[in-house]
């Protein structure tokens, strides 16, 4: 069975808002493209995260002032296939992805059952509502040597039915002072 894995970058405050993070060449062409590379089988997005990503990584993966790093990310992204959870969205941008109506529950159940490597969601509203579900598998945040002071707060009106107890499994400093956390539901 594959996992659902949340992924995202957050402040030392919490604030998850993209425009507040930093990365760099180590977290990107490093950190991120070898995990979307070697453990990514879908990729979970709302219409939101979506509109972020595509257009934006597609077309940095043909753009030749692209940095290497960049470049090696973005192909990582464009070979994934995506699904995006929209009432809204119209069509997609990309061959690789697919848009959803239905039932985030099921179809995030369904997704687990399929072979092939693991769910990785990333945002914040398919997330939270994937959390408040209790489909949410391991945890992995990058923690950037930020204090935004305003922005979206992670976690922002989850609602769980019991608290959820996490377990560290992993966690690499980067010299730009990022820290990755990996984190296992118990």
């Amino acid at each position: 069975m594959r996992n659902v894995i949340y992924a995202i970058n957050i402040t030392l405050d919490g604030c998850c808002d993209h425009t507040k993070q930093m990365v760099d060449e180590e977290l990107h062409g490093e950190y991120y493209t070898r995990l979307l590379r070697e453990d990514a089988g879908v990729l979970v997005y709302g219409r939101k995260t979506y509109q972020l990503m595509v257009p934006y990584w597609p077309d940095a993966a043909k753009d030749p002032s692209s940095t290497k790093a960049d470049k090696e990310f973005a192909q990582a992204f464009d070979s994934l296939n995506k699904i995006v959870f929209s009432r809204s969205l119209g069509s997609a941008e990309d061959k690789n992805t697919k848009i959803v109506r239905s039932n985030l529950r099921d179809e995030i159940l369904k997704l687990k059952q399929e072979p092939g490597k693991n769910i990785w969601v990333g945002g914040v509203d398919v997330p939270s509502q994937l959390m408040e579900l209790g489909l949410i598998d391991e945890y992995r945040f990058v923690i950037t040597p930020i204090i935004a002071g305003e922005g979206r707060r992670l976690f922002e009106g989850v609602n769980l039915p019991e608290k959820y107890r996490l377990k560290l499994v992993e966690s690499k400093a980067f010299q730009s002072g990022c820290v990755a956390l990996r984190y296992l539901k118990q």
